[in-house]
């Protein structure tokens, strides 16, 4: 049996911190871009969360991306 992996979307995730706690603890949030297209790569997906937050008084933490796919038998 062959399985086959169908994308279907794709969410690219910014995390940035947007203060800390009293004890010092980094307090952050997330923005999720969804429906990004499944033929653009990677580092051109992480240049487009750092531009954005360029502009952000907040700090980028970590970028994410999230791929979902269809497993159906062939």
């Amino acid at each position: 049996m062959s399985i086959i992996a169908e994308p279907l979307n794709s969410a690219l995730i910014a995390i940035y911190q947007t203060g800390s706690t009293p004890t010092g603890s980094p307090v952050s949030r997330q923005k999720s871009l969804s429906y990004v297209r499944s033929d653009a790569s990677e580092e051109a997906l992480y240049d487009v969360a750092q531009a954005l937050f360029s502009l952000s008084l907040q700090p980028l933490v970590d970028v994410q991306l999230r791929k979902n796919f269809r497993l159906t038998e062939e």
